[in-house]
C-alpha cells in the first residue's frame, strides 16, 4: 500500500485490474504480486530491520520473511515504478526513469531483484516499509493466496504510474474517496482491500501510519450460512455486505 500526504489527508495509490486477469479481474486493488523463487535467496545490500524482525511480525521463517520484503520492493517497482532503494543505506533514488529497461526485465523475469540492485549499486531500504496485515484466500476459491500487506510512503521525487500490463487505470485517492466510490458502485473492492482502506482512514498523516503499532493476526474469511444464504464471514463483514452495491460484480478466481 503506497501512501502520500494530500490536502485532505493521506492518499493511497490504487489500480483497477484489467478484465482479463485470472484473479480479481476488474477489481480496484493495491499494487502487488507473488514471491519469486529468487526473492528468498537474494544476496543484496540491505538497510533497515533484518529478516528476523520481519519474521517475528509476520510469524514466518527468516528466509520467508526476506522473500516477502524483497517481493514487496520488486513488485512495487514493477507495477508502479516506485523503487524503495537508494545508493546508500540512508538515501533513496529520486527518479526511476533511468531504470525503465531494468523494470521491464524484472517484470518479464529476465532479471532478478538481486541482479538489478547489484548492477546499479543500490541498497534495499527495508526501513521504508512497515508490516500491516495478513489475509488468506477462502478455501472456496480455486486460486488461493497467503497475502501479506505492507505500507510505504512514496519517496520524495518519485512518481507512481500505471505502466504495467495488469492495470487498466490508476489513481491516488483518500481512503474516504475510495470507499465512497465503492459504495456508489464505481469501483469494486474485495474484502481485504476494503478492510485496509478502512484501517488507513483512521490516520491523519503518513507519519501516523508509519508510526502505528500494528498487531498482525491472519484473517481467512469462511463461508457461513446466514438466513439461508451463504456469505463470507470476516471481521466487520456485516458492514461490508450492508454497503456492497452489487455483489454480482465481485470476481474471485477464474475457474478453469
Amino acid at each position: 500500500m503506497l501512501v502520500r500526504d494530500g490536502a485532505a489527508g493521506p492518499e493511497i495509490f490504487l489500480q483497477r485490474r484489467v478484465g482479463a486477469m485470472a484473479f480479481a479481474a476488474g477489481m480496484t486493488v493495491f499494487p502487488g504480486g507473488g514471491v519469486d523463487p529468487a526473492d528468498g535467496t537474494a544476496d543484496i545490500e540491505w538497510a533497515g530491520p533484518e529478516p528476523a524482525w520481519w519474521a517475528e511480525r509476520f510469524d514466518v521463517t527468516e528466509p520467508r520473511a526476506k522473500a516477502l520484503v524483497c517481493a514487496a520492493v520488486r513488485e512495487t517497482f514493477e507495477e508502479c515504478g516506485v523503487l524503495l532503494a537508494g545508493p546508500t543505506a540512508d538515501s533513496v533514488v529520486c527518479d526511476t526513469a533511468g531504470y525503465r529497461e531494468a523494470r521491464g526485465k524484472l517484470e518479464r523475469r529476465e532479471l532478478s531483484l538481486a541482479g538489478f540492485l547489484a548492477a546499479e549499486r543500490l541498497v534495499l531500504r527495508a526501513d521504508l516499509l512497515r508490516p500491516w496485515a495478513n489475509w488468506i484466500t477462502p478455501v472456496v476459491e480455486p486460486r488461493r493466496y497467503d497475502t501479506r500487506f505492507f505500507v510505504a510512503v512514496l519517496p520524495e521525487g518519485q512518481a507512481a504510474d500505471g505502466a504495467t500490463s495488469e492495470a487498466a487505470e490508476v489513481q491516488w485517492r483518500t481512503p474516504a474517496e475510495a470507499l465512497d466510490r465503492w459504495r456508489a458502485g464505481t469501483d469494486i473492492l474485495l474484502p481485504p482491500t476494503w478492510a485496509q482502506l478502512r484501517a488507513l482512514s483512521e490516520f491523519a498523516s503518513t507519519a501516523e501510519i508509519l508510526a502505528a503499532d500494528v498487531v498482525i493476526e491472519p484473517i481467512m474469511p469462511v463461508l457461513d450460512d446466514v438466513a439461508g444464504q451463504q456469505k463470507l464471514s470476516f471481521p466487520d463483514g456485516q458492514r461490508y455486505f450492508a454497503d456492497l452495491p452489487d455483489a454480482s460484480r465481485l470476481k474471485g478466481s477464474v475457474r478453469r
